[in-house]
């Protein structure tokens, strides 16, 4: 732990835990005190199971071996401490290496790492405020592996989703958003059930959870025709997403 005089000295500071057995990072955050040791306790004296922190910061430990803690800058304003790391997710991510934060950085979805045609789409975007009620919007964010053409994006967002299994029936079109933009619109072909596998909490009060088997869906289809595709394709709804917001499906805007 920190000492008084360290932590005035450290004031606000962007950090990284790291996997000793490969030396690479899992976690990415900013805070101040001895907020970076925080982690090490409650994954040894919580019991969530829907944690990759918490669960990576076990298996380090049941292996004999300890979390490294490095402090990347320090002497920060919070804003900066915020803007750092969200750079650091932002790129981490990028480059294919598993980060366990739940959310995006700071000023991710309209700020963030993008390619230059992302950047000039996104300049451009305007807000899209309405959607028709035969539409749902999917958020794309941690399914989608960037790369070149449309199948990257059909298929991240294709499968497999817990929806509301009453609204299938009248959804025909898929818009599939990635960082605030609506980047692809589907026509639904056909919808599938498919099982996957879901933590349950069955104890809130001692956070205890277990996984059961539930029923998500997926959808074959094509891209949507020129006609309705154009109302969507570029759209923004980054002015309706709050920060650190986890919500991944939306019938309506």
């Amino acid at each position: 732990m920190f000492d008084e005089k360290t932590c005035q000295v450290l004031k606000y500071y962007v950090y990284m835990l790291l996997d000793p057995r490969d030396n690479k990072p899992f976690y990415i955050g900013k805070g101040k005190d001895n907020r970076i040791f925080n982690h090490l306790n409650c994954a040894l004296s919580e019991s969530d199971s829907n944690n990759d922190k918490f669960e990576t910061i076990r298996s380090i430990v049941d292996s004999g071996n300890v979390v490294s803690h490095v402090i990347v800058r320090h002497g920060l304003s919070e804003d900066e401490a915020y803007q750092i790391e969200a750079s650091l997710i932002d790129s981490f991510t990028y480059c294919g290496l598993f980060l366990s934060n739940i959310v995006v950085g700071h000023n991710s979805i309209d700020k963030g790492l993008m390619t230059t045609n992302e950047i000039i789409r996104f300049s451009n975007a305007l807000p899209l405020n309405h959607i028709g009620s035969d539409c749902v919007l999917i958020n794309i964010n941690k399914s989608y592996k960037r790369g070149n053409g449309l199948d990257p994006i059909y298929q991240a967002t294709k499968e497999t989703w817990l929806m509301n299994e009453k609204k299938l029936s009248q959804i025909r079109y898929v818009l599939s958003e990635y960082r605030g933009l609506i980047v692809e619109v589907f026509e639904v072909k056909e919808w599938y059930s498919k099982q996957r596998t879901k933590n349950k909490t069955i104890d809130k009060l001692n956070k205890i959870k277990t996984k059961v088997e539930v029923t998500g869906y997926g959808f074959n289809g094509l891209v949507a025709s020129d006609e309705i595709r154009n109302l969507y394709i570029n759209k923004s709804v980054s002015h309706i997403k709050k920060r650190g917001s986890a919500q991944v499906i939306r019938y309506n805007l």
